[in-house]
């Protein structure tokens, strides 16, 4: 198993700035912006994005965490609030269905801000009218450091409306006494000369008034440094790199929040390298149109989201039998159906494990961390090219819009070009051929599973490619005794592949142990809810428990060596995911039932992820007994407690 190494517990000396408005009120590259000045200035951060799924107006905000340590989760609520105010509100009257949406981005935020922490909005947008009738005694009572600041006016004058939310980076600079010349650095970068010199007068004239103003608050930026250049990136970036070093050259896919993000940028970056990218018509032409760039001798993907991949379903059971590499990315989300598209659940699992016609034969892994996209990405294609099966890459949306970030030289690795077992013209004059002069591209007996294929057009390369059972050489068939030595020879791939990762010294699954290396109690989790699962490790830890953690990635083979070894060495586990129904808990007691009576549940499905304070509460409720507190969250027992 993999070890990683453990981080600080969560303090108060952080920034954890939360920007609020409209979905169209640039709240994405305005913390986008904040984040990398944050980065730049040596600290580590930690993005959270949370979004309606409408194109103009809604509810939106994303968090950002700062810290001089790594930082591996969002927080617990935070300090800092801009709320913008929603200025494409729907109907912004408090009797209308949906309320009052203007004034959203304040009042649907105030729950999670911190005792003593600061709220700056913007009276342009949001008049005192406007605002809850307790406001001011909630704010008295926590302590909170308001500062309305009419930001509308403030763009108004040095420029258009829009900038705003400028405005509203200058009076948060100012009132955490940051240095400005970091955002005037990236506006520079990013902007026309003439938008940048509007941006930066209203960018000062913000922090200037604010700067005046007086200030009782005790909230400040961390101080940190970098040893090494950093890379700010997301799930989905790390995703779209690993495909590119890895030889990806053809992509087909149809949009989709949030998978939408992967083809996007793998849309723009493929025809640098000479590769191509199709947006089709359906989810079912686009899996389609990947197994065939495959078939002819491309490095392809395709993917999509929920109710998308299900489309793809058919497809994925071609590649499975007639045996086509490729490698598919679900991206999951709060379903069923269209459910809720733009919030992260983990729901898919048993839906990517099993989905197709008959026995699946696929790899399957579900990454936690940028650097787990990249890598497993890239092990996707490996095993995917090596072993002609499909590989899918399962995230959410979570992993997908969160950004933090990542030490540069991580990525200087070697790329990637070869078709895995694919025979030359050379090779393929020695190869099986049936009398006909057919290739024996399906052989009986090959040793490992894998038998080796030909490209169309090869010399001495040709054979049949039949969605139907068939013979060595690919002729419908539905002869008993061929039936079984092909499904046989098919599913005894994921045995040599679970060989290979077993061989490897970094495994995909990650042992954390920041205490004892005996310790009684164990968290089992997997995908993107790892290291919020660490940071509750810390803190559990740190208040006497003896506690460990393992994130499994690798979900098909299922790492049954690596698992057993975790769960023998607890007394009782806690299974952590974002679904109502327990699916990796029940994989887990699918391969190893005998360890059934020792796990628990912790779940939750309200479309916001899980905070580290959740799972330490889970924790504590289901091992020691104590109460659970949290109502956004849903324990279950272990069986016969």
């Amino acid at each position: 198993m993999a070890s990683s190494d453990a981080g600080a517990t969560m303090t108060q000396d952080e920034l954890i700035w939360r920007v609020a408005g409209g979905s169209g009120d640039g709240i994405d590259s305005t913390s986008q912006n904040f984040t990398k000045a944050l980065m730049r200035s040596g600290l580590h951060v930690f993005t959270h994005r949370h979004y309606p799924s409408r194109i103009r107006g809604g509810h939106t905000y994303v968090e950002v965490r700062a810290r001089d340590e790594p930082v591996k989760s969002r927080g617990d609520g935070y300090n800092f609030l801009l709320a913008l105010g929603d200025s494409f509100a729907r109907n912004p009257q408090e009797e209308a269905y949906y309320g009052n949406e203007e004034v959203k981005p304040l009042t649907e935020n105030l729950d999670d801000l911190r005792e003593g922490g600061i709220i700056v909005y913007d009276t342009g947008l949001l008049e005192e009218e406007d605002l809850p009738e307790d406001f001011d005694e909630r704010a008295e009572a926590n302590d909170w450091h308001v500062y309305p600041i009419d930001l509308r006016s403030i763009a108004k004058e040095h420029g258009r409306e829009v900038m705003r939310n400028t405005a509203g980076v200058g009076a948060s600079a100012a009132l955490l006494d940051m240095d400005l010349s970091y955002f005037e650095e990236l506006m520079e970068e990013r902007m026309p000369e003439d938008v940048f010199e509007a941006n930066l007068a209203v960018l000062e004239d913000a922090y200037e008034q604010v700067e005046g103003q007086s200030t009782d608050h005790d909230i400040t930026v961390p101080e940190g440094d970098h040893d090494t250049e950093q890379a700010l990136l997301s799930g989905s970036n790390a995703i779209a790199f690993g495909a590119l070093d890895e030889g990806c050259r053809f992509i087909a896919g149809y949009p989709m929040t949030p998978w939408t993000e992967v083809f996007t940028l793998m849309t723009q970056y493929l025809p640098e390298f000479g590769g191509v990218a199709e947006q089709v018509e359906d989810e079912i032409a686009a899996a389609s149109l990947a197994l065939g760039a495959s078939h002819a001798g491309a490095k392809a993907m395709s993917g999509s989201s929920g109710g998308g991949f299900a489309l793809m379903s058919e497809p994925l059971g071609l590649a499975e039998i007639t045996e086509t590499p490729i490698v598919l990315v679900e991206a999951t989300r709060a379903g069923p159906s269209t459910g809720m598209p733009t919030k992260p659940e983990q729901g898919d699992l048993e839906h990517v494990l099993y989905t197709s016609q008959g026995d699946s034969c696929r790899v399957v892994f579900a990454p936690a961390t940028v650097t787990e996209a990249y890598e497993q990405t890239r092990t996707a294609f490996e095993l995917a090219y090596d072993y002609q099966l499909p590989a899918i890459v399962m995230y959410d949306q979570k992993l997908s819009g969160e950004l933090r970030n990542v030490d540069a030289d991580f990525f200087d690795r070697e790329p990637t070009a070869g078709l895995g077992s694919t025979l030359t013209e050379e090779e393929l004059t020695e190869a099986a051929h049936h009398a006909s002069g057919k290739f024996q591209r399906f052989q009986h007996d090959a040793e490992n599973g894998v038998s080796p294929r030909s490209l169309p057009g090869q010399k001495g390369g040709r054979f049949l490619a039949s969605g139907n059972e068939h013979t060595p050489e690919g002729h419908i068939s539905e002869d008993p005794d061929n039936r079984v030595a092909q499904m046989n020879r098919r599913l005894r791939k994921l045995d040599d592949i679970q060989e290979k990762l077993n061989d490897r010294e970094q495994t995909h699954q990650t042992l954390y142990d920041p205490g004892e290396e005996d310790a009684t109690y164990g968290i089992l989790t997997y995908g993107s809810q790892q290291g919020t699962v660490e940071e509750a490790v810390d803190r559990l830890v740190a208040d006497g428990h003896s506690v460990k953690a393992l994130g499994v990635s690798q979900l098909m083979p299922f790492p049954e060596a690596e698992v057993t070894a975790f769960l023998e060495s607890v007394d009782e586990c806690l299974v952590v995911e974002m679904n109502a129904t327990a699916q990796f808990r029940g994989l887990v007691q699918r391969e190893l039932g005998q360890y059934g009576p020792k796990l628990a549940s912790l779940l939750k499905y309200n479309g916001n992820p899980f905070e580290p304070a959740e799972i330490v509460d889970g924790f504590e409720s289901a091992i020691d007994g104590q109460e659970f507190e949290h109502t956004t969250a849903t324990l279950q027992k272990a069986a016969g407690d």
